[in-house]
């Protein structure tokens, strides 16, 4: 019986130890985002994403504040957020002209990727990064670049016109594109299979059998990806996500030189795992770019945003007319921090914070996080199954470099809400 007992106080003294070791560690490796000197710590990358639950007003905050950090310190050429090419595309006419006519409809065909981002505060988002854009010289403003596979016909479609030669546009397979993007009552999401569908198949026959008509010398490469992209969602076997995405990023390497100007990545978090959950896990997208040697494991920064006394926005709800009448929000399940499902070491993130916004360095030097335990990756379950088995033994900094503690967040507010 003393043994045992001594057992257990030896077993409650490591465990002190090592919280304390974690603990003393962040308070020395601490970022305070909400302070206007902020300067990211790191300078030498290929890419820095960062992802976090969606839905949470904060989030978008935090996101400005470490992009305006490099773009100050003159650190990123791209800013990739979690969208189609096409997006992207009029994304870069939006931060031209400032037309927020069209920057309210591209968040709305923006969220269909993600719903919870169809929201007041992306909106407000991108007006900030229009601010920042405003602010740089000719040679160093941002270009957005899409990576995932076409989730917006309309846009697609829009995308298409301005390219093809004037002789083409002519052709009836354009005629009722234009006919189509002037429909306000067509779905144009991609997974929808309706009118705009029809309409892309079409155009997509029509290209096929006479490619030249279409195609000249300034608008072959662009042309051909967003049909590609197409192609996906409409052809009966669809590709898998992360590897469209990867195949885009090589791709669109071509036009953008990726590999001598560093980006900046917002997307889902899943996507910014720098390892599998296991050896048979899934593959996401920075793990498949360490994996087929396309990045360094090092020239790839993640950063992970965990919430703690937040809320996120769950579903915009509709009337049997399909009228918005508002919105529902989730603070339990859905946040990372909640009693029957939360991070594995969040109280050391909650226990060392210097705001509601502060960003913790985890990759530094004889940092604990190297350690082969799962803070932040594991996901402790109440009644549910977790991840435990599948990360088990595995480091933190071997998925992640960086956490952001977002605390006190309201829930995003849908974009429909707006006066």
């Amino acid at each position: 019986m003393m043994k045992f007992r001594l057992l257990i106080l030896l077993c409650f003294v490591i465990v002190n130890l090592q919280a304390q070791s974690k603990r003393e560690y962040l308070e020395n490796n601490r970022f305070d985002l909400t302070n206007k000197g902020f300067e990211f710590p790191e300078s030498n990358f290929r890419i820095v994403g960062f992802g976090a639950y969606h839905g949470s007003a904060k989030t978008e905050s935090t996101e400005i504040a470490l992009l305006k950090a490099l773009v100050n310190q003159r650190a990123v050429k791209y800013y990739l957020p979690e969208t189609d090419y096409s997006i992207g595309h009029f994304f870069n006419e939006y931060l031209e002209t400032g037309d927020s006519i069209l920057l309210k409809d591209l968040v709305m065909h923006y969220g269909i990727r993600v719903p919870q981002e169809k929201s007041i505060a992306v909106y407000e988002k991108w007006k900030k990064i229009k601010a920042i854009n405003d602010k740089l010289v000719a040679g160093q403003k941002l270009k957005v670049v899409g990576l995932d596979y076409q989730v917006s016909f309309k846009y697609a479609a829009l995308h298409i016109i301005q390219l093809i030669n004037s002789h083409a546009a002519e052709q009836n397979a354009i005629l009722e594109m234009k006919k189509m993007v002037q429909s306000d009552t067509t779905d144009f999401q991609s997974g929808y299979n309706g009118y705009a569908r029809s309409v892309m198949k079409n155009f997509i026959e029509s290209f096929d059998l006479n490619p030249n008509l279409y195609l000249t010398k300034s608008n072959k490469q662009k042309l051909q990806h967003i049909i590609k992209n197409l192609k996906i969602v409409i052809e009966p076997t669809k590709g898998k996500r992360e590897p469209t995405i990867l195949a885009n990023y090589i791709e669109l390497d071509q036009e953008y030189d990726f590999k001598t100007h560093p980006q900046f990545m917002r997307i889902g978090f899943s996507h910014l795992m720098k390892s599998r959950e296991g050896p048979k896990g899934y593959p996401y997208f920075f793990t498949l770019l360490i994996e087929k040697n396309i990045c360094k494991k090092e020239e790839l920064i993640t950063i992970i945003g965990y919430l703690t006394k937040s809320e996120v926005l769950w579903d915009a709800t509709y009337d049997k007319k399909g009228n918005y009448n508002g919105y529902t929000t989730e603070a339990g399940y859905g946040i990372g921090d909640y009693w029957k499902e939360y991070f594995k070491g969040i109280k050391h993130l909650k226990k060392s914070k210097l705001s509601d916004n502060t960003l913790f360095k985890l990759n530094g030097e004889h940092t604990p996080y190297h350690a082969p335990e799962p803070d932040l990756i594991e996901v402790k379950m109440i009644f549910s199954k977790s991840n435990k088995k599948s990360v088990s033994e595995q480091s933190t900094t071997s998925f992640i470099d960086y956490a952001v503690l977002i605390e006190n967040s309201k829930a995003a507010i849908p974009l429909e809400a707006m006066k």
